[in-house]
């Protein structure tokens, strides 16, 4: 060993402890998994394995916030507790958290990642690097060109210009969109603000879509008016003729229309809107047309459903997370482009103390914006972003594409629709269910009330204190599953609340069957309950 490293202590051992401490944490993550795998194995007669405390199964714990927060009692300590303090952190953590390895989660739009999710998570931290300029991260700036190209192109954006950049959510590339329409149609507002503008905007989204929309107008100074919500048909898609009414209400009520929101899977049904006609009517009145495929864009992928997602290529902007139904680590999400040199127009800013490539490549200024880099010759993304600091998520798609291929993804997604099916298809054959909306469902959500027919004289006269006394079964299911080891979600509903299930590639004909027995159990429990 050299005498440098004798007397650099700093430097001495990192590597021996880094490897040390990860071969003890590997044994927790195996084990949180472990137990995950061996639920499943019990979950197809309806029932998790339960916790030795009596509070909840493998699924989750069952205390209250109130309660975990004594339970836990945390305290961040003056002297540093080592490797031991470490892992027994660790290791009440993941006690105490929602496993969302157990095929039981089927809550939200996501569950469990995978190994080629863990090894790029891994990855990531150790480079612990930042991609907004390429000098700092030049395989990943090279990562996220070309995975974003492939994305964006299986959406039909095969300009030499499209492209993309990942972001931190779906909801942040909803607004970032909504922030480069506006900047890129009108270049005055970035300069002198919103006040420059002649008239109020007018945004257009359907009243199904995710609330992030309203959110982004709320953040960029358009306010919740300036959002017009589109009804939606029996089928939860935006009714493009209404969409044609409201652009002429909002003329008539003094705004200026610049923005439709598409979506591809919503958020509770999983409708997906038409496309093709929505892309018309911007093309009619030049709007900027948006495409929030967070949820239901991993269609592209699959040849049996990626016509869902026709239209697509007439966008000028897509958000696509590969979090949810590909199962990709949290958070990784994308916004593509037709043209990427939109995004240059809106969002890049001269800071010479980081991009050091402005003689070449100078951030757009009024009446510039047609002296512009190609896309390709950018290689300082944050350009591209309102962001700075940026993490290199591009690289957990990246890895998993490599790990699964095209097809296997293809075969992923097929598995997460079939599933789906397959339980509105078991549902529809049981006497006291009432599915909600299509079926098959257009995506990855079988929504449906549990409506037993013993109680026909309390929920089937459709006043109030029906669906006051309807909502109540159903939340009285979803706590009653969460003892039995399932976590469910509820959505409002015409008749009152209802019950919502998210399949995903982990969801086996048999795990569908304990689930059902399980809703059966806790159904009549709640009736019970309740009488």
């Amino acid at each position: 060993m050299s005498s440098k490293s004798d007397t650099n202590g700093s430097y001495i051992g990192r590597a021996e402890e880094c490897l040390d401490t990860l071969s003890k944490v590997q044994k927790l993550v195996g084990e949180h998994i472990a137990a995950a795998d061996q639920d499943a194995i019990y979950k197809v007669d309806g029932h998790g394995i339960p916790r030795s405390d009596g509070h909840g199964t493998t699924l989750v714990s069952t205390y209250s916030g109130a309660e975990l927060t004594r339970i836990m009692d945390i305290n961040l300590p003056e002297s540093g507790q080592g490797s031991q303090g470490l892992l027994d952190a660790i290791s009440t953590t993941m006690h105490y958290s929602v496993n969302t390895w157990d095929p039981g989660f089927m809550d939200k739009l996501y569950a469990s990642t995978d190994a080629p999710g863990l090894a790029a998570e891994l990855v990531l931290a150790t480079l612990n690097t930042n991609v907004h300029v390429y000098s700092t991260s030049p395989a990943l700036t090279v990562i996220e060109k070309a995975t974003t190209k492939a994305l964006a192109g299986l959406f039909g954006f095969c300009d030499e210009h499209s492209g993309g950049i990942s972001m931190q959510g779906g909801a942040a590339s909803n607004l970032t969109s909504l922030l480069i329409a506006r900047n890129f149609r009108f270049p005055e507002v970035k300069a002198k603000g919103i006040s420059a503008l002649s008239k109020p905007l007018a945004i257009f989204t359907s009243s199904d879509a995710h609330y992030s929309v309203t959110s982004a107008a709320v953040s960029l100074g358009f306010g919740t008016e300036a959002v017009y919500s589109v009804a939606v048909d029996k089928h939860g898609q935006m009714d493009v003729t209404d969409l044609e009414r409201l652009i002429e209400q909002a003329l008539e009520d003094g705004r200026q229309p610049f923005y439709v929101n598409a979506t591809a899977g919503t958020t509770v049904r999983g409708a997906y809107d038409p496309l093709v006609k929505i892309g018309q009517t911007c093309h009619k009145h030049d709007l900027w047309f948006h495409i929030d495929t967070a949820w239901g864009g991993p269609a592209i992928f699959s040849n049996t459903h990626k016509h869902k997602l026709q239209g697509s290529q007439n966008a000028d902007s897509i958000t696509f997370n590969p979090h949810k139904m590909m199962g990709v680590p949290l958070t990784c999400s994308f916004l593509l482009a037709r043209d990427l040199r939109k995004f240059y127009v809106a969002n890049a800013l001269s800071a010479g103390y980081l991009f050091h490539d402005e003689l070449k490549n100078p951030a757009p200024t009024l009446g510039t914006e047609k002296k512009l880099p190609a896309a390709a010759d950018v290689y300082d993304l944050a350009s591209f972003t309102p962001q700075c600091g940026r993490r290199g998520d591009s690289l957990k798609l990246y890895l998993s594409w490599i790990y699964h291929g095209t097809l296997g993804y293809a075969k992923q997604v097929d598995l997460a629709f079939a599933a789906c099916f397959y339980m509105t298809s078991q549902l529809s054959r049981l006497e006291d269910f009432l599915l909600v909306g299509d079926d098959p469902p257009p995506c990855c959500q079988c929504c449906f009330y549990y409506r037993p027919q013993i109680l026909a004289e309390n929920l089937f006269n459709n006043s109030d204190g029906a669906k006051v006394f309807q909502s109540k079964i159903t939340r009285l299911v979803v706590a009653g599953l969460v003892q039995k080891g399932w976590m469910i979600d509820y959505a409002p509903g015409k008749l009152g609340e209802f019950l919502r299930v998210v399949t995903n590639r982990n969801s086996t004909t048999a795990i569908i069957n304990g689930l059902v027995i399980a809703i059966v159990e806790a159904g009549k429990q709640a009736i019970q309950d309740l009488s």
